[in-house]
């Protein structure tokens, strides 16, 4: 009996020092992406929030000139587009899970059926199960979509807008905190909402902008919206590979703690095992006396 538990828990020190061996290598080669990942975003970070801050300064310097529909309170909101990016990889924790009951709490708090982009498969997977109307899909690993990519995924989104086919564009997505903690995010794209800025109009040159301001504003719009996508996509691929390896980390450290109480067992059970031998011994000898 003790032979037979000593050979299982030999088979189960195997099993768990092979799947150890594959959740540290995980864990390494999840590190090694997450700072390539970490530096793209730092670079993207930076180009988004240049050109949020140009279109403030545009407004609080013109704020009769800049064309009303791309801004919030100007229209009623009756179809909402959600763009969701998650990952189209497992392993990773509540990474996804957390991405999909963020975007399932606002859009069970609309009236009207939403319409969805979904970024990463896990998003498609999700939606399409529960029958929603998923326009568009994007099903590459969010670190392989370029920024032409996420262009041609804003431009129908800009349109739909313009005809008055959405009135609200959505995006959630998960947002870098550090390489231990990550949060979703639920950001607004459109209408864009500004705030009056009066240390922006006390430093603000007065600017002309040619050929005029509401034509400028046309443009940089669509480009603010390509660039919010590419840098939640930037963003979100960043996180996805910090929480991979959290994860590969956790469960390395779990298979470590179990190999060290199946080591543990299986010298208890050897030295029964002796202990058995010698009193059978024993016994033969008194027996043959």
């Amino acid at each position: 009996m003790a032979a037979e538990s000593m050979q299982d828990i030999k088979r189960r020190i195997k099993s768990v020092t092979s799947t150890e061996h594959i959740t540290n290598a995980m864990k390494l080669v999840s590190a090694g992406k997450l700072r390539k990942a970490k530096a793209i975003f730092e670079k993207t970070n930076e180009n988004s929030h240049y050109i949020t801050h140009t279109i403030a300064e545009i407004f609080n310097s013109h704020p009769d000139d800049v064309p009303q529909k791309y801004l919030k309170g100007n229209r009623e909101i009756k179809t909402t587009c959600y763009i969701v990016v998650t990952s189209c990889r497992g392993l990773c924790g509540g990474f996804n899970s957390n991405i999909l009951k963020e975007a399932q709490r606002d859009i069970d708090a609309d009236w009207e059926e939403p319409v969805i982009l979904a970024i990463g498969t896990k998003a498609k997977e999700y939606f399409e199960k529960r029958g929603y109307n998923v326009f568009d899909d994007y099903l590459a690993p969010p670190e392989n979509i370029s920024f032409l990519e996420t262009r041609e995924m804003s431009r129908p989104i800009i349109e739909m807008y313009n005809k008055g086919e959405i009135d609200e564009v959505v995006l959630i997505y998960t947002a870098f905190i550090s390489s231990m903690e990550q949060e979703v995010r639920n950001v607004t794209l459109l209408p864009f909402e500004v705030e009056e800025d009066p240390e922006i109009l006390k430093h603000n040159k007065q600017v002309e902008y040619e050929p005029s301001v509401e034509a400028v504003f046309n443009y940089l719009i669509p480009k603010y919206v390509e660039m919010m996508i590419h840098a939640a996509v930037v963003e979100s691929a960043t996180c996805e590979h910090a929480a991979r390896r959290m994860a590969m980390e956790n469960a390395t450290d779990n298979a470590r703690e179990m190999l060290d109480k199946l080591s543990l067992n299986y010298n208890r059970a050897r030295q029964a095992a002796i202990t058995d031998e010698i009193i059978e011994i024993v016994a033969g000898s008194e027996a043959q006396k």
